[in-house]
C-alpha cells in the first residue's frame, strides 16, 4: 500500500474524456486509484491553414478543487508524457490559475456598493413612489 511517485500523463476515461494531469497511483484495499492534480482538457484551435494553437481548460469547471481521485477501472488508457512542450504548457496553466485564485478584491463604494438590502429597498421604493 502507498502512493507511487507522481508523473505527467494523458488519461482517456471510459466516458470519452481526455485529460492531462500530474498523476500518482495509490493502492487502496482491493483497488487501485489515481490521484490527479490540476487535470486539464486541451483543445486544438484550427484555422484553414491547420492547427494554430491550443486552448487549455480545467477538466471540471464548477469547482476550485485541484486534486481528484479516479478509480483505475474508469480509465480506458493512460500514457505517461515526456513531451516537454505539453508539460510546460500545463505548468504555466497551473501557475496562472494559482495567481488568479489569490486575487481577491474588496468591495468598495467605487465598485458600485450602495448599501445593504433593506436600505436599498427603501431608496428604490421612494424613487418609485415619486415617479
Amino acid at each position: 500500500m502507498g502512493i507511487e511517485e507522481d508523473f505527467y500523463a494523458t488519461l482517456k476515461l471510459k466516458t470519452g474524456e481526455e485529460i492531462f494531469a500530474r498523476v500518482a497511483a495509490s493502492e487502496e484495499e482491493d483497488r487501485t486509484v489515481l490521484i490527479v492534480t490540476n487535470p486539464i482538457i486541451v483543445n486544438e484551435i484550427r484555422t484553414r491553414q491547420g492547427v494554430s494553437g491550443y486552448k487549455i481548460e480545467p477538466w471540471l469547471k464548477t469547482t476550485k478543487d485541484d486534486m481528484f481521485i479516479i478509480n483505475l477501472d474508469d480509465v480506458l488508457t493512460m500514457s505517461e508524457s515526456s513531451d516537454i512542450e505539453m508539460i510546460v504548457l500545463y505548468q504555466n496553466y497551473v501557475r496562472q490559475s494559482g495567481k488568479e485564485a489569490n486575487k481577491h478584491s474588496k468591495i468598495s463604494r467605487r465598485m458600485g456598493y450602495i448599501s445593504n438590502v433593506n436600505d436599498a429597498k427603501e431608496i428604490l421604493e421612494k424613487i418609485f413612489k415619486n415617479s
